[in-house]
């Protein structure tokens, strides 16, 4: 296979230029990948003032720049990101990102930080598969995990995500594009968008590949108001998105009450295989979850502590954050990550 890859440009005085892959212009050979290519990058360029072309190519399915995956179990493709926050990160590919083979279609679960790092997990799909993507999941509203969707629908997927997810975007997109511009700089985001979903997940979702069939599940407010948790049916394999970090501090950007809840009440069966939104697969739930547990529940009893004591947020974050310090082991980006944890809980708790 031959895909058409556009190289875009930003208008203005940087001229800094990126790869774009237009799936439209998927073609068995490179003379009928040539002989669309004008025609699809013109169109899709037409929309998108902002960008000049800087011409186009046509390239073999091996020489595409494309994520590493790996297989975790049969028909499931991983990705497994830096588990570090964005500030910490060279690039922002932190999140882990899946995608789920079956007999008619593929599905991939979140799409990375970018439309670049979207595109590399699209043709590192294509390497191995050439059904079509029939699904992109988004398990969240957060840039790591929801900002690389474009190609994944010009491919022709429905994006599916919670019922609170396009609210969620509609409010945030600004401000997560502009922030990932900052962190990583204009080119690395070139042709970037957030997309809202096609699809929304009210209670409960099912979706058939062909042969396998995923359950979809709306969670109440834990991480954030918007969260999606998926089993594959065929292998039992739980995707928690960020229901589950491991190795990267968790972040509160919901309820950290409604997250314990959740977290107390682990899928039944008991899942073969879970793959947490951040850090190392795992075969058992309490490996899984366990430290994430007691660093969320440390962190409710040490601000409850501070409320108690009638200390303003201003002083009850520093001194919950150095009460928490000792279980800093084994966490990535801790220091920042509790600061904001603290903040979040305290406002979420003042008011009991």
């Amino acid at each position: 296979m031959f895909y058409l890859i556009l190289t875009a440009c930003l208008a203005g005085p940087s001229g800094s230029c990126g790869p774009i892959l237009l799936p439209q212009g998927d073609a068995a050979t490179r003379q009928e990948c040539t002989a669309q290519a004008r025609r699809i990058s013109e169109a899709w360029l037409s929309g998108r003032k902002g960008l000049r072309s800087g011409g186009t190519a046509c390239v073999a399915t091996a020489d595409l720049p494309a994520l590493p995956l790996r297989q975790i179990a049969p028909g499931i493709l991983l990705f497994q990101g830096d588990p570090v926050q964005m500030e910490d990160s060279p690039d922002g590919r932190i999140a882990n990102l899946a995608a789920v083979v079956g007999d008619a279609s593929v599905a991939v679960i979140d799409s990375g930080v970018s439309r670049a790092q979207g595109q590399q997990l699209y043709a590192a799909i294509r390497r191995v598969t050439d059904r079509p993507i029939s699904h992109l999941i988004v398990t969240h509203m957060h840039p790591d995990h929801a900002m690389g969707s474009a190609v994944f629908a010009e491919a022709g997927a429905e994006i599916v995500g919670h019922r609170a997810l396009p609210r969620a975007l509609e409010a945030r997109a600004p401000t997560y594009l502009d922030n990932m511009a900052r962190l990583f700089g204009p080119q690395a985001m070139i042709g970037t968008e957030v997309l809202a979903p096609d699809v929304v997940v009210g209670n409960r979702l099912t979706i058939d590949l062909g042969g396998r069939v995923l359950q979809l599940n709306a969670a109440q407010t834990a991480h954030t108001d918007n969260d999606l948790w998926i089993r594959d049916q065929a292998t039992g394999t739980l995707f928690t998105g960020d229901l589950v970090f491991r190795d990267l501090t968790p972040i509160v950007d919901g309820s950290v009450l409604g997250w314990l809840d959740w977290l107390a009440r682990p899928p039944r069966p008991a899942p073969p295989l879970i793959v947490p939104g951040h850090g190392a697969i795992s075969d058992e739930w309490t490996a899984a979850a366990g430290p994430q547990i007691r660093f969320l529940k440390a962190l409710v009893d040490q601000t409850r502590q501070r409320i108690g004591e009638g200390q303003p947020m201003s002083q009850a974050v520093p001194q919950i954050g150095k009460a928490l310090a000792p279980m800093a082991d084994g966490w990535n980006s801790f220091d920042m990550s509790v600061a904001r944890d603290a903040t979040a809980a305290y406002k979420e708790l003042e008011w009991e």
